[in-house]
């Protein structure tokens, strides 16, 4: 079972999905404005991806005051799931963050050459 945490509106992560849905993959989609993320999933995130989860360069970011970007990143993501760089992947290869040839790699192994 892979299951893909992103949202639907983002254009990564339904080019993320066709792929893996294409590949004949048992894949699951987690929409995490519809269904956010639980206390324990943001940390395995954290712990895997650091700083590299938050998406600073969001607009959801820039419209944070001061004193809300200096909460927690935890607190952040669990408030505002927009935040969370995406697609997060899970699958038997692991955790993976973004859908470049890396991630592809890891989730569609010799079949990322057609994604």
């Amino acid at each position: 079972m892979t299951v893909l945490y992103g949202i639907g509106t983002c254009d990564t992560c339904r080019k993320a999905l066709k792929s893996l849905q294409n590949s004949d993959l048992d894949v699951t989609f987690r929409d995490v404005r519809a269904e956010p993320l639980s206390v324990s999933e943001i940390g395995r995130f954290w712990a895997e991806f650091g700083d590299a989860l938050l998406n600073t360069r969001s607009t959801t970011w820039r419209g944070l005051s001061e004193s809300e970007r200096a909460r927690a990143p935890a607190a952040l993501l669990a408030d505002h799931p927009t935040l969370m760089k995406r697609p997060v992947i899970e699958g038997p290869g692991g955790l993976t963050l973004g859908w470049d040839k890396a991630a592809q790699g890891v989730h569609l192994g010799s079949r990322a050459s057609g994604a």
